[in-house]
């Protein structure tokens, strides 16, 4: 690691995001390296999902020694706690805001079932824009559906394609 990894900070609020991150995972037996506290620091900062290969570059400008391989074992630590979500229409990653300002993650839920939080994504097909949706009633009727079928549920990812309020207005305005 450099120095100018282990020194470099982000905004006051990506900050704080992080710090919570931090307890997240040592309330996890789990350690946000200061590798691994880069990669989520650049995800929250962008205004984008981000690919792998995006995050290795601009990781590179504070890691030299940063590779592929590094990328990917931090990405999967993140998607492992709950603390990023894989877009797979877009093959990229975002930061899970649900996780980390309400302190929600895996936790013990009803006799040896595990709490899911489950994704449920709006894509913006024009600027891919994606937006994080939270909505229980989703997820319970996804669960009810699974235990109908018979099906032990570990996960849960929706992703719904679409036009995004600022691209539908543009769009409207040029009409």
């Amino acid at each position: 690691m450099t120095a100018a990894t282990d020194t470099h900070r982000f905004p006051p609020r990506t900050e704080h995001l992080l710090d919570r991150a931090t307890d997240f995972c040592s309330r996890e037996n789990m350690k946000l390296t200061s590798l691994r506290r880069q990669v989520l620091g650049l995800m929250l900062e962008s205004a984008r999902p981000m690919g792998a290969y995006d995050l290795l570059e601009q990781l590179r400008t504070l890691h030299e020694g940063a590779a592929p391989p590094t990328v990917y074992r931090a990405l999967d630590f993140l998607l492992e706690l709950g603390l990023i979500h894989k877009i797979e229409r877009l093959s990229a990653f975002v930061p899970c805001l649900h996780t980390l300002e309400h302190d929600h993650g895996l936790h013990a839920h009803e006799e040896g079932e595990e709490c899911l939080h489950s994704g449920q994504f709006l894509i913006c097909r024009e600027c891919s824009q994606v937006t994080e949706l939270e909505d229980a009633g989703i997820l319970a009727a996804i669960v009810a559906a699974s235990r109908k079928a018979g099906f032990r549920m570990t996960h849960s990812t929706i992703e719904i394609e679409g036009v995004c309020a600022r691209c539908a207005g543009a769009a409207h305005a040029r009409a």
